[in-house]
């Protein structure tokens, strides 16, 4: 038991590869990207969710650790739900990390071929 380290300890990143995204970043682009896409406001979302348009802009800028009360208060007034907001934020962190099924890794589940 002695060998096992940490947590923090485990994985370094090697020194040629890019840092690891920060999730507050993730979640800043991916918030930012469903309003925008939505075309909604910074100032209207904030006030949906009952927060102030600063802090909602710090938010999206990766500026802020928000709490889990604050992710569903945002993720409320942009209509959707954590489990999709969550899936965004992977795949913005694979895409930062180049990581997933484009970069040679294998898709979980059956993979089917066309004949």
């Amino acid at each position: 038991m002695a060998d096992i380290l940490p947590f923090h300890q485990r994985r370094a990143p090697a020194p040629d590869r890019e840092p690891e995204p920060l999730w507050r970043e993730a979640l800043g682009r991916n918030l930012r990207a469903i309003r925008e896409e939505q075309g909604g406001r910074l100032v209207d979302v904030a006030e949906r969710a009952g927060i102030s348009p600063q802090y909602l802009s710090e938010m999206e800028r990766g500026r802020k650790e928000p709490s889990s009360e604050m992710i569903a208060a945002v993720a409320g007034a942009l209509g959707v739900g954590l489990d999709d907001l969550l899936i965004g934020i992977a795949s913005d962190v694979r895409r930062v990390r180049g990581t997933g099924p484009a970069a040679g890794r294998r898709p979980a589940g059956p993979v089917l071929m066309a004949a």
